[in-house]
């Protein structure tokens, strides 16, 4: 073993979610093994030698870090913000390290597993059943209490997480669960209505500190899409206790005595209940983001001190301020072009943006936290500064969609993922006047119009609907007009192309992007047209 300013750490995974984990390690350093099963990533640049293997090898990462061991040195195996703390655990115990056992990493990892050491150790989480491929689900329907949740065993970022409120959606929901497990286990358990907690905590020698708590945004159901947190909690101190006494029983009943601890505990009618506790840090920006700036304490470098067997430094506050991050996120489609990143990035008390997406990329509606096109993260004195900085971030990004896809045309006006949809129109006699429209006036095929407009709402002042993004209608049908120049108008004339129910249905289902891509696909076939008869 070395002294504290000469270690030797593996770090498994070198993602966003990792780079604090390693930006620390240089910063102090420390010699940095990094492990991941993709050649390209990020964080390579932060490390001295680097092992290009699937995280889910354990034994394979055991072998090369034997010999690591044996010619350089190594001290401790690390990650954050993956669901690999179980190769992180075989690989410390097999090596003599420090870190948890392997069957504590097990428990931590496998929701069946979790939640039978939870019944067993009177922990309050939801009631649930396992599912294999080779279970009969119409066995079980009469037992269940709908709703429930379906998840697979094994995954992490809501992968796979769907709500199910009758026995076809269940299977459906099952069938969906076994794709996204590895060990082909799925759990359903019940529903638990209620807000929704984001915790940190370091555990050294059996001590747990709760480092931070913080509120979780969860939308579009069925699925459970995190659209955002805040650091800390709004909540008073008696719930906030509460929440952090489960969150210390369930960390206790999994063994859980070096390292750290994520949880995600909802806030039930009769009380906190554990959704889950992982062994490591968080991801989704928390501990390596929002908690530092919230605080300004490292509890990544906490979690490092103990894996490479030194104690944790202080774990006070700094400082006492608020941190929230939010999504951005996209209907589906291929993006054309993306606006205002710039911009966003440089208003006050916005700390960082994270683009996962760029020109030519791929989207789609999220389902789960890993289908998401961004993140902003902001930093103020106060709570309402910091979401204030967010959302208005948020705001001035556009993802312009590519024209005349499928996918996007699916989404908008087919019967792609029902029951979303951007706005709703609620004022009587808004919604009179979207039943008489016609969803286009003055067509005019293989011509190219001179001039184009959108048939206006009589009353738009009077819906206050706001988009996923915060964006009021009102200001989205601005940005409508910024992006693609087409205006509003009162009447319908003879000298213009007229949108009617076309661009509101798209616009109300899609928003900002659904109004833009009915317009600019609406302009490309009329230039085809156009184009096509000239070359007649």
């Amino acid at each position: 073993m070395s002294g504290a300013d000469e270690k030797t750490i593996a770090i498994l995974g070198g993602g966003i979610m990792q780079l604090p984990s390693l930006r620390i390690a240089r910063e102090l350093g420390w010699r940095v093994i990094l492990i991941d099963g993709s050649s390209k990533v990020p964080g390579r640049e932060y490390a001295d030698f680097f092992e290009h293997i699937d995280l889910r090898h354990t034994e394979e990462i055991t072998g090369v870090l034997k010999r690591y061991a044996r010619e350089n040195g190594l001290d401790g195996v690390f990650t954050a913000g993956t669901d690999f703390s179980t190769s992180v655990a075989y690989a410390a115990e097999r090596l003599g390290l420090p870190g948890i056992p392997y069957e504590v990493a097990l428990d931590a990892t496998d929701k069946v597993r979790m939640r039978e050491v939870f019944k067993a150790n009177h922990v309050p989480s939801p009631d649930f059943r396992c599912i294999t491929e080779e279970t009969r689900l119409a066995e079980l329907e009469g037992e269940l209490r709908f709703p429930v949740v379906v998840k697979p065993a094994d995954n992490m970022g809501a992968r796979g997480v769907v709500k199910a409120e009758s026995p076809d959606q269940l299977r459906q929901a099952v069938s969906r669960g076994f794709m996204y497990s590895r060990s082909h286990k799925v759990i359903i358990e019940e529903y638990v209505e209620g807000p929704e907690f984001s915790l940190d905590a370091i555990v050294y020698k059996g001590e747990i500190t709760v480092c931070g708590v913080a509120d979780r945004d969860i939308r579009f159901s069925p699925y459970f899409v995190e659209m955002g947190h805040t650091m800390p909690t709004a909540y008073n101190r008696a719930t906030v206790s509460a929440v952090e006494k489960v969150f210390c029983q369930g960390i206790k009943a999994l063994g859980i005595t070096n390292g750290a601890a994520k949880g995600d505990i909802k806030l039930s009618g009769q009380g906190p209940v554990v959704g889950e506790i992982a062994a490591r840090l968080s991801g989704g920006y928390m501990s390596g983001w929002t908690f530092p700036y919230a605080y300004g304490v490292r509890v990544t470098e906490a979690a490092m001190r103990i894996a490479v067997g030194l104690p944790p430094l202080s774990l006070e506050p700094n400082y006492h301020c608020v941190s929230a991050e939010r999504a951005f996120i996209s209907i589906p489609g291929e993006i054309r072009a993306i606006y205002g990143t710039d911009e966003a990035g440089n208003l006050p008390g916005v700390m960082d943006l994270f683009l996962r997406v760029a020109p030519g990329s791929k989207v789609c509606f999220p389902r789960n936290n890993v289908e998401k096109c961004g993140n902003i993260i902001s930093k103020a004195g106060n709570r309402r500064r910091a979401v204030a900085a967010a959302q208005d971030a948020l705001r001035r990004i556009f993802l312009r969609l590519k024209a005349d896809r499928p996918e996007t045309d699916e989404f908008l006006l087919g019967n792609g993922t029902p029951g979303v949809a951007c706005f709703i129109i609620e004022d009587r006699t808004n919604r009179e006047a979207l039943t008489r429209m016609r969803p286009l006036w003055n067509d005019m095929p293989g011509r190219v119009p001179e001039k184009m407009a959108i048939l206006a709402l009589p009353a738009v002042e009077r819906e206050h609907a706001h988009d996923w993004h915060g964006v009021p209608i009102g200001k989205a049908l601005e940005m409508v007009t910024r992006y693609t120049g087409v205006h509003l108008t009162a009447a319908v004339t003879d000298n213009m192309i007229v949108l009617g129910r076309l661009f509101w249905d798209a616009f109300c289902r899609g928003g900002i992007q659904g109004g833009v891509y009915v317009i600019d696909t609406l302009l490309k076939k009329r230039r085809k047209g156009a184009a096509d008869e000239k070359a007649n």
